[in-house]
């Protein structure tokens, strides 16, 4: 096990360093604007946006640009400065993780208590009625989209312009250090926004993969040695219909503490997410490259944590 975890590390390292190179060449060597004008603003000079050029180091070749931003990532994890407001990336992407945390937390933790039930209780009783209406409400939960999800439920529930006016749903976001009970009553509809369209995915899931192992033959023996029926579904079959989810369940992870957008667009969420919206309204290259290489890390990293989890929860898998 710890020769398979080095060896993935060192691959996620190599992969991250790739991704880097590909981001910087996209964003630097083909861009669609030039960077040093984009830093200088309306209205500048010739001679300033030379001189920002030097500055920047964009008059060297693409190769020793590349090496300069390679060095000072190792280094001092320097992600650049932000063409918009000349603030540092990192400190950006640092301030408002915080907040892509809690939302992508606070939506897994509610998609996981939705899904997961409804898929074993729909698994459990295949064809039934009940069976019927959950898997027709996941499946309408599946093709809205999370921005009208988002529209409607603001429209609905949002405290003071909210037709039903919930008070439980606050109004701006809300740091948990400042106070946990406004910072939950902030999230809440991002969370049920988020978690819908996730937990009816992990419900089909679910269900899909516990019916198909309910008729595995270690399944029969369970049943044939006087196991409740019970135990039979959730230490025997819960157990192996779970892998796949876990896979999911890391690289939806992942992908969200790159950033959630469109949740942290509707409802007004300072997160990364949002940061890399209002980099690409601005055209923020170093910005935009930062968002992209901190969502590959997390997206590598779930796939790592992941890998070694399968170990833990399906015997039949093995490192050597």
């Amino acid at each position: 096990m710890g020769a398979y975890i080095v060896r993935r590390t060192l691959w996620a390292i190599l992969l991250l360093l790739v991704v880097s190179f590909l981001t910087f060449v996209i964003f630097n060597v083909f861009p669609s604007a030039d960077p040093a004008a984009l830093r200088a603003g309306r209205n500048a000079t010739p001679a300033l946006i030379e001189q920002i050029r030097r500055n920047l180091g964009l008059d060297k070749p693409f190769y020793t640009q590349y090496w300069i931003y390679l060095k000072g990532l190792l280094e001092h994890f320097n992600l650049g400065y932000s063409y918009y407001n000349t603030e540092s990336v990192k400190s950006e992407i640092f301030s408002r993780l915080p907040a892509t945390i809690s939302v992508t937390v606070g939506g897994f933790v509610a998609w996981m208590l939705i899904g997961i039930p409804v898929g074993i209780i729909s698994a459990i009783k295949p064809r039934s009625l009940l069976d019927r209406i959950m898997m027709g409400g996941s499946l309408v939960a599946i093709s809205a989209p999370v921005y009208f999800l988002g529209l409607v439920s603001l429209f609905l529930f949002a405290q003071g312009t909210g037709v039903l006016q919930w008070a439980g749903a606050a109004g701006s976001y809300v740091p948990i250090t400042q106070n946990p009970g406004t910072w939950f009553n902030s999230l809440i509809l991002a969370w049920l926004t988020l978690a819908a369209a996730f937990a009816a995915f992990y419900a089909r899931m679910t269900r899909g993969n516990l019916i198909e192992v309910m008729h595995e033959d270690y399944i029969r023996t369970a049943r044939a040695k006087g196991l409740r029926e019970s135990v039979v579904i959730t230490k025997h079959g819960l157990r192996a219909a779970l892998t796949p989810i876990v896979t999911m369940a890391g690289m939806d992870i992942g992908l969200l503490l790159g950033g959630a957008i469109l949740t942290e667009i509707v409802f007004n969420i300072p997160g990364i997410g949002r940061y890399a919206y209002d980099a690409i309204v601005n055209a923020d290259l170093p910005a935009i490259q930062g968002t992209v290489l901190f969502g590959a890390f997390f997206i590598v990293f779930a796939n790592l944590v992941v890998d070694i989890l399968y170990a833990f929860l399906d015997p039949r898998v093995t490192y050597g």
